[in-house]
């Protein structure tokens, strides 16, 4: 099995209790798997779930195409209620619920759009005024919902995203970000905040301890915002720094935030070095069964290079001690993105036997170190 994405793989858990109406922790076992699979058990639940309704909702949604919408909204508010009346709206077509939909009350649509199939979700708000597709928005964030939020905002146009933004908190953007379900249409969403907003978001990580929302949002983005967000948070205090290793290193979420101190400027990275977390021989210790599983030594290499001497030592033992597979693969890696520079100091700060062991690898035999 491939390195698992915790942050994505507890995001889809949460999505897929949802589904099902069970509480997270019953599914707690599928975060460890993939992202990706869990995602695909996601959509197979969906298929399940509105794929084999029964005959009586098409009896319903047949029914409601005879009448005028403003009756239909009326029988679905007073004898379906939210779920049944979600439920219905799946079976018609995108048009006609969304006639319907703009008869309803807000709070009653908000309520039924949790248990809406997401697969007819673009459809219907394509066809929906656009004023009540922000109060909708504006309700779901009322309620906390971040999971409907996230489900329905990539479908959003930008017109529509650049209204709801301003009237929504920075921590209802971190929730939603994380639960989103088009991550490609995240990027776009970062652009809309802009920088003065996109900061404000990412003091509220910190203020909240939503450091790990911040990680996910930050992962599906690309390129220079991914930079941005890394730059943001490096200018954070050193207490919310602190805390935000601190919780990487609870959580074991070092393949989420190495990628980002390895864009930082040599600046903003020695001052991540110099965090008091990053002293502690149990934090150290950590990283590097991490960075072996993961792959990721080229982005956590320029890191240690700026650590402290007592903390590099930290480093230095616990890479020493890996076993030769690990070693090999450590020196593959160094050989192939050219990292001699930067592994040979870590390499002299181990014990003798250590750089015996090392040096005796076929992958080091071979390496030309320049």
């Amino acid at each position: 099995m491939g390195t698992v994405d915790k942050l994505r793989a507890r995001a889809e858990t949460l999505k897929t209790a949802r589904l099902l109406d069970v509480g997270p922790d019953d599914l707690a076992f599928l975060a460890e798997l993939p992202a990706d699979d869990v995602r695909r058990l996601r959509a197979d639940c969906v298929a399940a779930l509105f794929d084999r309704s029964p005959e009586m909702l098409d009896r319903i949604a047949s029914a409601t195409k005879l009448v005028p919408a403003g009756v239909a909204a009326a029988i679905s508010q007073k004898a379906l209620g939210p779920r049944l009346a979600a439920a219905v709206a799946g079976r018609l077509e995108p048009a006609r619920a969304a006639d319907i939909i703009e008869k309803l009350p807000v709070a009653f649509t908000a309520e039924s759009c949790a248990h809406l199939d997401p697969r007819r979700i673009s459809g219907i708000v394509d066809r929906l005024d656009e004023g009540l597709v922000v109060r909708i928005a504006i309700e779901l964030a009322g309620r906390a919902d971040h999971l409907t939020m996230g489900r329905f905002v990539g479908h959003l146009r930008d017109s529509a995203l650049s209204r709801i933004l301003p009237q929504v908190g920075d921590a209802t953007v971190l929730r939603t970000g994380f639960l989103v379900d088009d991550p490609e249409r995240l990027g776009r969403i970062v652009e809309l905040m802009g920088e003065e907003r996109l900061a404000s978001v990412i003091a509220r990580a910190a203020a909240d301890g939503l450091w790990p929302e911040a990680l996910a949002v930050a992962g599906m983005v690309t390129g220079e915002q991914r930079g941005r967000i890394a730059s943001l948070a490096a200018a954070r205090p050193v207490e919310h720094l602190d805390a935000l290793v601190t919780t990487v290193a609870a959580q074991g979420l070092w393949e989420s935030l190495l990628p980002l101190v390895a864009l930082l400027s040599d600046e903003e990275r020695r001052a991540v070095a110099a965090l008091p977390a990053l002293r502690d021989p149990g934090v150290l210790g950590d990283i590097v069964p991490a960075v072996v599983s993961t792959g990721l030594w080229a982005e956590f290499l320029p890191l240690v290079e700026v650590l402290p001497e007592p903390s590099r030592q930290v480093v230095a033992d616990r890479a020493g001690a890996i076993g030769d597979e690990d070693l090999d693969a450590l020196a593959r890696e160094v050989d192939k993105r050219d990292l001699w520079g930067l592994v040979l100091p870590l390499v002299e700060l181990m014990s003798d036997e250590a750089k015996t062991r090392i040096f005796a690898l076929p992958s080091f035999r071979d390496a030309e170190p320049s």
